[in-house]
């Protein structure tokens, strides 16, 4: 196959970018180096975000897109329409739960407030004295890594997989791979997470490094994915580290329990200072959790840039190359959006949304 674009990486991203490409009509020859990354480290969450109106444009349009995708999925992809409980711990919570209401309200996304006793109803494992929740029933979650490959697998015959690490990106675009050989082709696509600094260091990725851990199988325990509102502070500050409630009931019965951060670190070992504190805050919610049984905690790298969107679009001087980075902890929410964006603006078609507040900025000039 002659390939009409090269995307660099199959995590969710560049899967998703693969996929959008094929159902475009390109040939899409996909490198891999399988070092693993964010995809298979994170949780898999499908969420509407509305920091601000860029995120919320990509994340209503990626969780639309996901929701439309569900019922041909494969199983093991694990999709779970179990919705989002923003939860509230005051009344000043509360009044934020009212204020992001009327915010998603008025970009059509269906939600609806709970009252505490209402709360206390729909998870009776969450501590007494909570002030209530913003329950946003189309969030879902998946088991990231299998929807990847499903999604690479939609492609058939236009879509090629080759595991090879690329080395270098030469000055005309073409790609150097580890092993000497080379390969090319008109457009080429990096979506390679916090690896692609080491293709274009001129990039203005940081790595954001995320605790997770995952309990035996305790089916009922907990019913929607649960979001304490400090989160959006918390995923959002710009240094130092950080944690917040954070806890999905998994369709195993499993329960998937985050979430910390922390900044300019690439050592993946689990710090056990770390997972306390973000432990900690879960049972500050979710107290029961102290007599589970934990079975594997492990860590990730989120590829953060600094105003926290990604970057997609044309590199503004790299020939051939488009970028597909940056998508910190919203990586598998946002897939489906970014990668329709990006092949819109590849095959000169008109976004679905404005793509410019996503368009590659910040980046170093190169000697």
């Amino acid at each position: 196959m002659n390939a009409d674009v090269i995307v660099i990486g199959a995590g969710i991203v560049g899967a998703a970018c693969a996929h959008a490409l094929a159902q475009a009509g390109r040939n899409v020859l996909v490198l891999d180096a399988r070092i693993g990354g964010a995809t298979g480290a994170g949780m898999g969450h499908l969420v509407v975000m509305d920091d601000n109106p860029a995120e919320l444009a990509l994340s209503r349009d990626s969780t639309a897109r996901w929701r439309a995708l569900a019922p041909h999925m494969s199983n093991d992809c694990a999709y779970s329409a179990c919705g989002t409980l923003w939860i509230a711990a005051n009344a000043e919570e509360m009044a934020e739960a009212e204020r992001k209401q009327q915010r998603l309200r008025e970009h059509g996304i269906n939600t609806r407030l709970l009252d505490a006793a209402a709360l206390a109803r729909a998870e009776p494992a969450l501590r007494k004295g909570l002030a209530g929740a913003l329950e946003v029933p189309g969030d879902g979650i998946l088991y990231a890594p299998n929807a990847a490959r499903w999604l690479l697998a939609q492609g058939g015959n236009a879509i090629r997989i080759e595991h090879a690490k690329v080395d270098a990106i030469e000055d005309d675009g073409t790609l150097r791979l580890a092993d000497g050989t080379r390969r090319t082709a008109p457009q080429i696509v990096l979506a390679n997470g916090i690896e692609a600094t080491t293709l274009c260091p001129e990039l203005p990725i940081r790595p954001k490094k995320g605790h997770l851990l995952i309990t035996d199988r305790y089916p009922g325990t907990v019913h929607h994915q649960l979001v304490e509102l400090g989160y959006v502070t918390s995923a959002h500050h710009s240094d130092g580290d950080s944690v917040a409630f954070n806890v999905q009931p998994r369709p195993t019965g499993q329960l998937l329990v985050g979430s910390s951060r922390q900044f300019d670190t690439t050592d993946p070992a689990v710090e056990a200072p770390m997972l306390a504190r973000m432990l900690q805050r879960t049972l500050d919610y979710l107290p029961g959790l102290a007599n589970l049984n934990a079975v594997r905690s492990w860590t990730g790298m989120r590829a953060a840039s600094p105003d926290g969107l990604p970057l997609l679009g044309k590199h503004p001087w790299r020939e051939k190359l488009w970028l597909a980075v940056g998508h910190e902890g919203l990586g598998v929410t946002t897939a489906p959006g970014s990668a329709h964006l990006l092949a819109a603006l590849m095959t000169g078609a008109a976004p679905e949304f404005d793509s410019a507040p996503y368009a590659p900025r910040g980046l170093m000039e190169m000697a």
